[in-house]
């Protein structure tokens, strides 16, 4: 090692982290201060309101995709789409290593919005009732401040606007599309009416259960009620089978391995004296683990076809991998969670963190957690003087606005500060990063 070298490595060094510290606690501040104004803060309020009226359904957000596409190139942002159908990709920066993405789904539900206001669902059946069209506008605000600073990002950020998080996967084909082989490291939020205004929750390791849904057909004989020997009741069959999986959670899953079988689908029957001939019955099974998850997948499979037999009915099975596939476990990365600890302190306050306990929920973020460091948080929203606010997927689901420029700013804030400390890996770990994406 050269004495000029030594001199810097030994002297000047440690000044160099001290200024990338003391740049990333100024950035904090600075960006919160951009959301905040009239100009970031009312822009993103009307892309919402102009996507909460017109919501689109998983891999059909052609209009949504549109919206965010129109409002990058009034930024000059440049971006790739289609990925994953209707998904955009946007890049922020050097255009160079190191990579950190920020994700944002944008994909509707499928339920009639019943709150009554200016800009209500415009499309029958259609709602915005867990809050992706804020997700959008709090990414795109968190773009437009990026964008206004741009020339102090040391690398590039990726802004994923994903299709389809409710049960269709979209992020599993973000990730398939390869766009994002390179990245370092992935954020993701959700607003929650849990947590109030300016409170954020997380926890670092496991944070959602692993997640999948079935369904059996139950075939027997119809007939008339009033002569059941000469019928197969399927409608028995079904009601032992739906019993019996529940013994799967408190006879056969572990104590210490939280599992969940619900079934939510009945369908059977048409009259109050025929018995039918064929009974379908649905649901979801979670768990923590891999291992639990696989094995009550068998036994479920197991359970209705034996227990139909019992009931001399036939029954298939299926998991609907094709429609809806399984969601890995959301796990959060450790190293991400104290690197979010320190924004979030910095930004809100040390009191504003709540420890999240692991859920039984899924979130398809997981299918970039399997293949990059990712951390995902929510974001609360109640206002403790406003009404109690609608839990997610409710027809009366609300979004309070003003969480909005908190959102923005966590996001530029972790994203461009986890690059900042990237830059002290780098002149040491030489060719660690790819050129390109």
């Amino acid at each position: 090692m050269c004495s000029s070298f030594k001199y810097f490595y030994f002297h000047l060094l440690p000044i160099f982290y001290f200024l990338i510290i003391i740049a990333a606690t100024t950035t904090e501040f600075k960006f919160l201060d951009s959301a905040k104004s009239p100009e970031v803060f009312d822009w993103m309020v009307n892309i919402r309101r102009k996507i909460h009226e017109n919501p689109e359904l998983g891999y059909q957000e052609f209009e949504t995709s549109e919206v965010i596409r129109a409002e990058l190139d009034k930024l000059g942002i440049s971006y790739k789409h289609p990925i994953a159908e209707t998904g955009v990709i946007g890049y922020i920066g050097t255009g160079k290593p190191p990579f950190v993405a920020l994700r944002a789904d944008m994909d509707a539900l499928a339920l009639q919005e019943m709150v009554d206001w200016e800009h209500k669902s415009k499309v029958p059946g259609k709602m915005h009732a867990c809050g992706h069209d804020a997700h959008v506008a709090m990414l795109l605000g968190a773009a437009m401040i990026l964008k206004q600073n741009e020339n102090e990002i040391k690398g590039t950020v990726i802004l994923v606007f994903q299709p389809a998080e409710e049960g269709g996967a979209g992020a599993k084909k973000i990730v398939e599309s390869g766009v994002l082989e390179n990245v370092n490291a992935i954020f993701g939020l959700h607003i929650t009416g849990k947590f109030l205004i300016g409170e954020v929750g997380s926890r670092s390791g496991l944070m959602y259960a692993n997640s999948g849904f079935f369904e059996a057909t139950i075939s027997g004989k119809g007939g008339h009620a009033a002569i059941p020997q000469h019928s197969i009741d399927p409608i028995l069959a079904a009601s032992n089978v739906i019993v019996s999986l529940q013994h799967l959670i408190s006879r056969e899953a572990d104590p210490l391995d939280s599992q969940v079988v619900t079934v939510g689908k009945v369908e059977g029957g048409s009259a109050f004296n025929i018995i039918p001939d064929t009974v379908t019955i649905g649901g979801t099974f979670r768990a923590f683990s891999k291992e639990g998850f696989k094995q009550l997948q068998q036994r479920i499979e197991q359970v209705i076809i034996g227990q139909a037999a019992v009931h001399r009915c036939n029954a298939t099975v299926d998991f609907l991998q094709e429609e809806k596939p399984f969601y890995p476990a959301t796990i959060n990365n450790g190293d991400l969670h104290k690197h979010f600890l320190d924004i979030a302190t910095k930004s809100l306050g040390i009191q504003k963190f709540n420890e999240m306990r692991p859920s039984m929920g899924a979130e398809d973020f997981s299918f970039y957690q399997e293949v990059i460091p990712g951390y995902y948080f929510v974001l609360g929203m109640q206002n403790a003087s406003h009404e109690r606010l609608a839990g997610g997927h409710s027809p009366y689901y609300k979004v309070n606005e003003d969480a909005l420029p908190l959102g923005a700013a966590l996001h530029a804030s972790l994203a461009s500060t986890y690059l900042l400390k990237l830059q002290q890996d780098i002149p040491l770990v030489e060719g660690q990063y790819h050129d390109e994406l």
